[in-house]
Formats: C-alpha cells, sequence, structure tokens
C-alpha cells in the first residue's frame, strides 16, 4: 500500500439516517457528492429510529458509494483513501459505513481513516473556503450535537464547550412536534417565523448568565411546553409568533456563544455548519454580529451543513496527511468525543 500524499478520497457518513458518499480532491475540491435521505421513513415515528435506521443503511451503503463514483467519473482504483465516520452517532448506522469503507480500502489496497462526525461537520470550512490558512472558531449544531470546536490549523481540532443537555436541532424539533409541525420540524419552524414575532413570548436563553462556552436547551423546551403551546391551542399566540420566539431565542444563544469563543481565543474567522446552521435566521444573525465585531463569517451552502461523505473525506485528507491511517483495530465509538481545549476564562489560545 503506498502512502497517502493527497489526491482523491472517498468519504462515507452513516453516523445517523443519511447515507453519505462522496469523492473530494486534497480535501478541498468536491468531485461527487451522494445522499439517501431517510426522512419519509422516520416521519411517522416523530424521530429516528435506530433499528429501522441502521437496517436502511445496509440497504443504500453500495448504491450511494458507486453513485459518488459514478458521479466523479472514476472506478474505484482510482481512490488515494477511504475515510469513514467512526463516531459518534448511532451504533447500528455507524457500523454500516464504518465498514463499508474499511472493506473497500482492504480490496483496493488502499490507506483507511476513520474520522470523528464533529471534526468532519467543521472541515466543511475548507469545502467552502478552499484558501483558508487562518485559525478559526467554528459552531457544529445539528440535531445531535451543539459543540463549539477552536480549529488550529487543518486536522487540530479542539472543543471549547459544548451542550450541557439538549442539542440545538432537538430543541427546534421536540418543540416545533409539540407545536404540531411533523417531523423534522426545524425547517418548519424557520419557514413560520418568517412571517411571526420574534418578540412574542420570551423564552429562557440557557447560562446566559454565566462565563461559560457551555450551551442548554432543556430549559428552553420545558419553558416552551409549559407556556407556550397552552396559548397557542387556545388561540392567543399564532404558530407564526411562537415559531418566531422559538427560533429567537434558539439564536441568540449560539450567536451569542459563538462571539464570545471568537473573543475568547482571538479568532478572527469565525464559522458555523451542521444542520441547524441551515437556518436562515441563524445564519442572518451570524453575519450582523460578524460585521459588526469585523470577524471573517464562512457559512457552508447548505447541503455542506447537513450530513454529507465530502466533509467526511476533508476531515479524513487532513487526517491522513497527519497522522497517517487509522489502526487496523479502529473500531466506532458512539460516545466519541473531541479533546478539550487548555484554556481559562481570561487565558486567549492565540492566533497560531
Amino acid at each position: 500500500m503506498k502512502p497517502y500524499r493527497g489526491g482523491l478520497l472517498l468519504g462515507i457518513d452513516t453516523s445517523c439516517d443519511d447515507t453519505a458518499a462522496a469523492v473530494v480532491k486534497d480535501g478541498r475540491e468536491i468531485l461527487s457528492s451522494a445522499v439517501a435521505s431517510q426522512v419519509e421513513v422516520h416521519r411517522p415515528f416523530g424521530g429516528v429510529v435506530p433499528e429501522i435506521a441502521s437496517r436502511r443503511h445496509l440497504v443504500a451503503i453500495l448504491p450511494v458509494i458507486r453513485r459518488a463514483l459514478d458521479e466523479a467519473g472514476i472506478a474505484p482504483q482510482d481512490l488515494d483513501g477511504v475515510a469513514a465516520t467512526y463516531g459518534p452517532g448511532l451504533v447500528g448506522s455507524l457500523l454500516v459505513g464504518f465498514m463499508a469503507g474499511k472493506a473497500l480500502a482492504l480490496a483496493i489496497d488502499r490507506p483507511f481513516v476513520g474520522v470523528d462526525h464533529l471534526e468532519g461537520h467543521a472541515s466543511s470550512i475548507w469545502l467552502a473556503r478552499p484558501a483558508l490558512d487562518q485559525p478559526a472558531v467554528v459552531l457544529v449544531a445539528s440535531g445531535g450535537h451543539t459543540e463549539l470546536l477552536y480549529v488550529r490549523r487543518p486536522g487540530r481540532f479542539e472543543s471549547l464547550g459544548g451542550t450541557r443537555d439538549d442539542a440545538a436541532g432537538e430543541a427546534f424539533d421536540k418543540v416545533g412536534r409539540l407545536l404540531g409541525l411533523g417531523y423534522p420540524a426545524g425547517p418548519a419552524v424557520d419557514r413560520l417565523s418568517e412571517r411571526g414575532r420574534p418578540d412574542a413570548v420570551r423564552l429562557p436563553r440557557g447560562l446566559s448568565e454565566v462565563d461559560t462556552l457551555d450551551l442548554s436547551f432543556s430549559g428552553l423546551k420545558t419553558a416552551a411546553s409549559r407556556y407556550m403551546l397552552p396559548a397557542v391551542r387556545d388561540g392567543r399566540l399564532s404558530l407564526e409568533d411562537a415559531a418566531a420566539s422559538l427560533q429567537e431565542a434558539i439564536v441568540d444563544v449560539l450567536v451569542d456563544r459563538l462571539m464570545r469563543a471568537a473573543e475568547r481565543t482571538g479568532a478572527r474567522v469565525v464559522a458555523a455548519t451542521g444542520g441547524v446552521a441551515a437556518n436562515r435566521g441563524l445564519r442572518r444573525a451570524l453575519s450582523r454580529a460578524a460585521q459588526e465585531r469585523a470577524l471573517d463569517l464562512i457559512l457552508p451552502e447548505p447541503a455542506l451543513c447537513t450530513d454529507n461523505g465530502a466533509m467526511i473525506a476533508a476531515a479524513g485528507h487532513f487526517r491522513l496527511l497527519d497522522e497517517g491511517p487509522s489502526d487496523t483495530a479502529l473500531a466506532v465509538d458512539p460516545s466519541a468525543r473531541i479533546p478539550q481545549a487548555n484554556i481559562g476564562a481570561d487565558t486567549p489560545v492565540g492566533k497560531g
């Protein structure tokens, strides 16, 4: 097996309910991206059913990989390596993509690397801005994760803080579901918010009075169910105003923490990715906040914010260059975590 020096990398992600594969050149140029969604399968249950998700991945994984290779116009032997998500995520789902990636790499005698799903999301900044070479703070916000990552350089990630309970996307979906908006509720909340008043209901902003980069959304969910939902049911509050108030509360916290993280680290580049980063209200608020502080903001296109194989290929590229192939003993880890950054409240990380 020849060592990886760059080139064409296949990235595979099956961490939750999307089966995704993509071919990326040198970690920055997307040649193809294929995704098989399971939204319609899980919609009747109001959320992802792990057993169903893993079985659907088994059916979809090979066709999705083939589609990614065909769209890139290459054969498996043209690949220079394979990357797949090893965690965090649903264990049954992770196993499908991870083992498929391992098997393919073995079959074509190419390097294989396991990638952290959150590092994958953060790595989409190089797909959106290939020439980026500065340190950055990245907000990763999705249905299952909300975390702030400090990116010293490509392939080097440290956690600055994360949610202590529920993820931002979970708050969108669970409160939205209680409002009768179906699954997934996040996009519906975003659409309704365009016609609502964000100050109609004042919902709590978790940990807003604490000097921390951590986040919390459980109190918001409780307050919304206790005070906002009864008002919607008896007609005192419109769905549009409820959605706008919910979105405003979540967006306020996300923007506040990302701006705090930039100040704490001294980074002049900030970014947001993950499914929640496709939210139009969040993107507008981040644009305003970054402009006010003269920060360079990177917002990958929505297709790069949701789960995809290209972000895994980008992260895998830098991992292979830095550390080489993963140990053959590497296994999936549904609770994988990124190491914590070693900074204090008054100690900037620095700019290099």
